[in-house]
């Protein structure tokens, strides 16, 4: 039940034409479930990725050193990228913008260089990953709408309503903290026509190996224990804030693929999906765990 009305409530919040009839109600029902099936299947991929990655992180570095060798523009943009602590540096690796049907595609994509002589190791794994959800997200997105467009177009509207929309897809990245120790990053992608598909992803590497952090790392063997202590704790304060009941379907203890971004203090912020604690007015809720 909590399921079906989770899904309620992200369908209302999709701005829908008033020209739009139900067929285009039903296909992008329709979408969304597809979504939702190609959403797990992604997870499972990236958590398989980093014990796969290296050999394609290698072809990666090999389409990095290659722009840098034959596009001026590219070797200057990269040039120009602040160091991180002297001992790592994000670039942009990816950047374009396409238009095509009055979508708007804008797209950027980040990669992790470690620089310092200390540093053990690159995180090819890592970028490899990042610039796989980047593209995977923005061919997606840009899939559902063409889908949106043709349901549009198919029930009566015009190219001239259709053009009025002006459907945006973003795909960018945020550095939410660095440190001497990690450096911590979000990359995001949403659509302007509709908030249910966006998605955020964190990664959080470790500047002296150029690895993964867990929370494991941060606080040790009882760091599920400790966060959702934490959580639970932080949630009777927030008085001003709705959160489901555990009956309703709400906060349980984390799951193993718990999303979290390193802050300045380098404390761990887990962070919720929208609706996944509580309801959809309330955004993603996050929580600094202190340890």
């Amino acid at each position: 039940m909590r399921q079906l009305n989770d899904s309620k409530k992200r369908y209302d919040e999709i701005p829908i034409p008033k020209e739009l009839s139900a067929r285009v109600q039903e296909a992008i029902e329709r979408s969304e479930k597809k979504r939702a099936d190609e959403r797990r299947a992604a997870t499972l991929s990236r958590n398989n990725g980093l014990k796969k990655g290296m050999m394609a992180a290698a072809a990666a570095v090999v389409v990095f050193t290659t722009a840098l060798n034959t596009s001026t523009a590219f070797a200057k943009s990269v040039s120009a990228i602040p160091v991180i602590g002297e001992i790592a540096r994000v670039l942009t690796f990816r950047s374009y913008e396409q238009e095509e049907d009055d979508i708007k595609l804008s797209v950027e994509i980040p990669s992790v260089e470690m620089i310092a002589d200390s540093t053990g190791q690159a995180p090819d794994s890592v970028n490899r990953q990042i610039h796989q959800l980047c593209e995977q997200y923005a061919g997606e997105a840009k899939k559902r709408a063409m889908e949106y467009r043709q349901a549009f177009l198919d029930t009566g509207g015009t190219q001239e309503e259709w053009a009025a929309h002006k459907l945006e897809i973003r795909v960018w990245y945020e550095i939410k903290s660095q440190t001497e120790n990690y450096l911590s990053l979000m990359v995001s992608g949403s659509e302007s026509w509709s908030a249910a598909y966006g998605e955020t992803m964190y990664y959080n590497i470790d500047l002296k190996s150029g690895n993964l952090v867990t929370l494991k790392d941060l606080l040790g063997d009882d760091y599920a224990d400790i966060v959702n202590t934490s959580i639970r704790e932080q949630m009777k304060q927030r008085t001003d804030v709705t959160f489901w009941t555990p009956e309703q379907g709400g906060f349980t203890g984390i799951s193993d693929h718990v999303r979290f971004y390193i802050n300045a203090a380098d404390h761990p912020v887990i962070v919720f999906e929208k609706y996944e604690i509580a309801p959809g007015s309330e955004g993603q809720p996050e929580f600094e765990i202190q340890g």
